[in-house]
């Protein structure tokens, strides 16, 4: 294995999944995650933690995970779920209604962090930067992050003032100053601190 190459499975016997989410640090929006099995023996050398990659790169490698993955799916918590469980919670959640939706059923399951829930009786591994280390995860952080980045441009189209086209939703100077002057949305979470020291905004009207 050449050395930016990740590796193929943590699992060498089992039909494996990889999670990952995207979105927990975000003011707005719901939290997206997502679950990928690759096929037995798959290697794509440009595959890595989305964090790490371009746009242009993120979107050419969703459409061919999401052409070659034995199986994908995507897993949303909205903000109002993400108020009333907390964010770690709501991050699990996801990966849940991810694997969920799964037409295999994995055998085992890599998560990328240090905490998860157990899904089922499944067993699960978490790996601390799992998405640099091992392909399905990264797989998995790809396609969150890209489904969710598409989900905050069309709420930009509505809410155009916070630049969500360009933060996703993240706390940018911009994003806090828009909410100082116009106030917060139904898509803000209002469990957040949303202007970075001061008490959050209820809801507009």
């Amino acid at each position: 294995m050449k050395k930016h190459e990740l590796a193929a499975h943590y699992y060498a016997d089992k039909v494996e999944a990889g999670c990952d989410e995207a979105g927990r640090g975000c003011l707005a929006g719901s939290v997206y995650a997502a679950a990928v099995i690759l096929p037995e023996g798959y290697s794509n050398p440009l595959l890595n933690d989305s964090k790490q990659l371009s746009e242009k790169l993120r979107n050419q490698l969703r459409k061919e995970i999401e052409r070659d993955a034995l199986a994908w799916a995507v897993g949303v918590v909205t903000p109002k779920e993400i108020d009333q469980i907390n964010i770690l919670r709501a991050s699990f959640l996801a990966m849940h209604r991810a694997l969920d939706q799964l037409c295999v059923r994995p055998e085992a399951i890599i998560v990328d962090g240090n905490r998860f829930v157990p899904y089922g009786r499944i067993s699960h591994t978490c790996i601390v930067k799992g998405d640099g280390k091992y392909q399905a995860i990264a797989a998995a952080s790809i396609l969150a992050k890209t489904h969710r980045d598409e989900y905050m441009e069309r709420l930009a189209e509505e809410y155009p003032m916070y630049d969500w086209q360009s933060n996703k939703g993240y706390p940018t100077a911009k994003h806090r100053a828009a909410i100082r002057e116009y106030g917060v949305t139904p898509y803000h979470r209002m469990s957040y601190n949303l202007l970075g020291g001061e008490l959050s905004l209820p809801f507009e009207d």
